[in-house]
């Protein structure tokens, strides 16, 4: 990816052009003269709906699976990656703050134009894959709670567009009060659930310690691979690098620094609380399954199926069906403002916010009903794995040009990142580089191929 000419001064190949989501644009007051905690407040809610990338349906197979499997051991994963998205969500918060531009706007102004055009096909073929899970994680849950088919269930969200829309008439406040309201939803049913299942607190925190078998097991690792990879979500990064300009603070270094500053609080606060809930279904898994026979358990309906009965509760299944939904449905409220972001960013192309819903809502509904109808309801978790496989392959060309600009300092001036940062920042970007890369050549390389490649490295094949 190599720039086009920039700036000796500034950085950048063109300054700065048109402000990010402008209808919502600095549109939230910030106190000037205000207590920590009343800042603290107007700053709160970028982060949670950024935070709603890392519970969504896409997440669940690899939870479910790791906690049937392997009960509380890949706790330890589910934390790391964690880790790694708060260090990441923080480097995005500064781009947007210190530059004025998201993270898509930056590598229009950066790179040559035939860069851009790739950057943004990848990033829309992300988009999609993303809310491809969506739909099939809210058609699920429509279907176990209300027995509506697949198909028509995935029909059915598609008029989460009116809901968006309405949303955005009434201002960005009220997008965020929904999101927060759904993941309470969320880990409410989780905490009932866990209640419910009575872990062994011992072993559950001991899960959160990393495990040597992590690199013996090969089983196990292929899972990891499968949390890391489905954990950080490419499009979160432009998304938070955007809605982090809707607060208007003062626009001087003092300013900008006490704004990253809250930001990152409330980015931090938000993916604990993902953190939570990410752990909470490995943990619920983990003590529903794994001691009780159920081992082989990584489909969400079979999850649903056995959690009454073997919970003894008959609500049980009930919560985490609402679970689903309400994840299924908060990521699709995140999913249409990031991909107003990365169009308007890399191409500075504006459609109207219905026809663009429109637009990635049926290209996400299409190939799930095509799949669903030809190939049967029981293909639809291959076609979540599909959609966070689609998702690795674009992370990469993301968390890549994120730390690049966040390192220089004739971009960023005095908010570069300190070489500290810059380490941590690099090893994680070559973590989910590497990690990502083995989860495509484990997926998509045939198993003859496999064996072989893996015997030249010493190692053993994934079963």
């Amino acid at each position: 990816m190599e720039p086009a000419k920039p700036n000796a001064q500034s950085g950048w190949r063109q300054p700065v052009g048109n402000a990010s989501l402008p209808e919502v644009h600095r549109s939230v007051v910030v106190p000037i003269t205000a207590s920590f905690w009343r800042k603290l407040f107007a700053f709160s809610g970028p982060g949670f709906l950024v935070a709603v990338g890392y519970m969504d349906p896409g997440n669940w197979a690899t939870d479910l699976a790791g906690g049937a499997q392997f009960g509380y051991t890949l706790l330890s994963v589910v934390m790391l990656s964690n880790l790694m998205a708060i260090l990441l969500q923080h480097l995005s918060i500064k781009l947007g703050i210190a530059t004025g531009r998201d993270l898509a706007q930056a590598c229009r102004d950066h790179y040559s134009r035939p860069t851009v055009w790739f950057l943004w096909i990848l990033c829309e073929i992300a988009i999609a894959a993303c809310d491809l899970a969506e739909v099939v994680g809210s058609a699920i849950a429509l279907q176990l709670l209300f027995g509506i088919p697949l198909v028509w269930g995935c029909a059915i969200t598609a008029l989460d567009v009116v809901a968006v829309l309405f949303l955005q008439s009434k201002g960005f406040r009220y997008i965020e009060a929904l999101v927060i309201t759904l993941i309470a939803t969320i880990a409410g049913c989780f905490t009932v659930e866990l209640l419910l299942s009575k872990p062994e607190v011992g072993p559950l925190l001991l899960g959160f310690i990393p495990s040597l078998e992590l690199f013996h097991n090969q089983n196990m690792l292929y899972i990891a691979i499968g949390i890391i990879g489905a954990t950080v979500m490419p499009h979160n990064l432009y998304l938070h690098s955007s809605i982090v300009q809707t607060r208007k603070y003062e626009q001087t270094p003092g300013g900008k620094r006490e704004a990253i500053k809250f930001a990152t609080i409330d980015s931090t606060m938000a993916l604990m609380f993902a953190l939570l809930v990410n752990g909470g279904i490995l943990a619920l898994a983990a003590a529903a399954f794994h001691w009780s026979g159920h081992q082989d358990v990584a489909e969400i309906q079979d999850a649903y199926k056995l959690l009454s009965p073997l919970l003894g509760i008959g609500a049980a299944s009930i919560l985490f069906a609402v679970a689903l939904l309400a994840s299924g449905q908060n990521s699709t409220l995140t999913g249409t403002l990031a991909g107003q972001v990365v169009m308007e960013g890399f191409i500075n192309i504006r459609l109207r916010p219905w026809l663009r819903r429109l637009l990635t809502r049926l290209i996400a509904i299409v190939p799930a009903v095509c799949v669903i109808g030809f190939f049967g309801e029981s293909k639809t978790t291959e076609l979540l794995v599909a959609s966070q496989v689609v998702l690795s392959m674009q992370l990469g060309f993301a968390v890549w040009p994120l730390m690049r600009f966040t390192g220089e300092k004739a971009k960023m001036g005095a908010f570069v990142n300190p070489l500290w940062i810059r380490i941590l920042g690099w090893t994680t970007t070559l973590i989910i580089i590497i990690l990502n890369l083995k989860l495509l050549l484990d997926t998509f390389m045939p198993a003859s191929w496999l064996k072989m490649f893996y015997a030249h490295l010493g190692l053993p094949a994934p079963q």
